[in-house]
């Protein structure tokens, strides 16, 4: 769709002790989906880490029958792909993105293998369920590959919803007559106004990345739609001084 109109009319009362929104171009893949070039945050996802510890026995690749290993790395594997199952269930994300192995060797069966797994989801109910069935699925498999396993909760963070008052305010400002409605969205990645939040009033507009592709030289937003954010966020701070 175009991008919208510069101002819709005066601003409305002032909404109160608000800081400013700011636009950020993130993984939002979603507004191509949709068209848009710039979408609101509604909310930051629930999201936490947890160390996967699988032991098994360190035994030479080249002298241990298959029946006779106790191998970590094929309880590790099958834990990987059930987290990419529970998670597409789910409706969330699921990623084992980090693991150590010891001893490391190319010709040796691991006596450990330890994975972390980063998982996000829309809401706390849904994290819960998917982390508990990845939990239960690789304990199921460890027993039956006679490998313990040790499960910690490294880190975690609760679902940050963003200011309401604020965020429909932004709606206001930015919605263009005969258009639809700028999108709201929620986000799996974490983002400094979700610090913020905690403190004072916040919002995020979040400007359009066609392939999604973050955290890489890869990542791109067209022209058009950074100097769309630009001049929503403009649209924004001029709404919201009440002059």
């Amino acid at each position: 769709m175009p991008w919208l109109p510069a101002r819709r009319g005066p601003p409305g009362p002032c909404p109160g002790p608000f800081r400013a929104a700011g636009a950020q171009s993130t993984n939002r893949r979603s507004l191509d989906l949709t068209g848009d070039p710039v979408g609101i945050a509604g909310s930051i996802w629930p999201h936490g880490r947890w160390r996967y510890d699988f032991h098994g026995e360190a035994n030479h690749a080249g002298t241990t029958r298959l029946g006779d290993r106790r191998d970590p790395m094929l309880t590790y594997a099958g834990t990987v792909l059930e987290a990419r199952r529970e998670a597409e269930l789910a409706g969330a994300v699921a990623t084992f993105g980090k693991v150590a192995v010891e001893p490391n060797g190319v010709n040796a069966i691991p006596s450990l293998v330890r994975g972390w797994l980063d998982s996000r989801a829309p809401d706390q109910a849904s994290l819960d369920a998917v982390t508990s069935a990845v939990e239960a699925a690789a304990r199921t498999r460890a027993a039956r590959d006679g490998i313990s396993l040790d499960v910690v909760r490294e880190s975690f963070t609760p679902v940050v919803e963003f200011h309401r008052a604020l965020g429909a305010e932004l709606g206001r400002i930015l919605d263009a007559p005969g258009m639809p409605p700028v999108p709201v969205l929620g986000t799996g990645a974490g983002h400094d106004a979700g610090i913020l939040a905690d403190s004072v009033p916040a919002a995020m507009l979040f400007v359009r990345n066609p392939t999604g592709v973050s955290h890489s030289p890869a990542e791109h937003a067209a022209e058009d739609d950074c100097l769309a954010g630009v001049e929503a966020l403009t649209d924004v701070l001029e709404g919201l001084a009440c002059v």
